[in-house]
């Protein structure tokens, strides 16, 4: 088996259209097209905050990371703010969420961040007992509102 995690490029994007339906489906939400559109255009330009990581197992995409470094108010350095992670289910209990994890603390130790976060649902059981190989949970309750971003019906994210 090889695995390996790299930064997307713009020749990936039929890749991360299939992988992103698939996340998209398992969220059990609907997106417009141009929302994907957007998104990956977002994805793969250098100027965007933005970021997307890739893990290609025996040379097949597998699975994306996306991720949003941020300024923040308690830091000096940047942040940095997992805010998709998907594991195609072909791949599931291949340790490629564990890898894409590592490769992004990898990042975050090169890149001088002062934080690397995520959240994940509350009945997320099976991704639970990966994150909390890296990290207990903390106190923080959130709170969102969600103005026109989804088409369709289903949960918003």
């Amino acid at each position: 088996m090889a695995l390996s995690i790299r930064a997307a490029t713009a020749s990936d994007e039929t890749h991360w259209r299939r992988l992103w339906a698939g996340y998209v489906a398992f969220s059990g939400i609907e997106l417009a097209e141009d929302i994907v559109s957007l998104t990956w255009s977002r994805l793969i330009d250098p100027a965007a905050p933005l970021f997307a990581r890739l893990a290609i197992l025996d040379g097949e995409s597998v699975g994306f990371v996306i991720c949003q470094e941020q300024l923040a108010t308690f830091f000096r350095h940047p942040i940095c703010y997992i805010e998709d992670l998907y594991v195609d289910p072909s791949a599931r209990g291949q340790g490629v969420a564990r890898a894409m994890i590592d490769d992004l603390i990898a990042l975050y130790q090169a890149s001088d961040w002062d934080r690397l976060y995520w959240y994940t649902e509350r009945d997320n059981a099976v991704a639970r007992r990966l994150y909390d190989r890296y990290s207990a949970t903390d106190d923080h309750v959130r709170y969102k509102l969600t103005f026109g971003t989804f088409t369709g019906s289903g949960k918003s994210a």
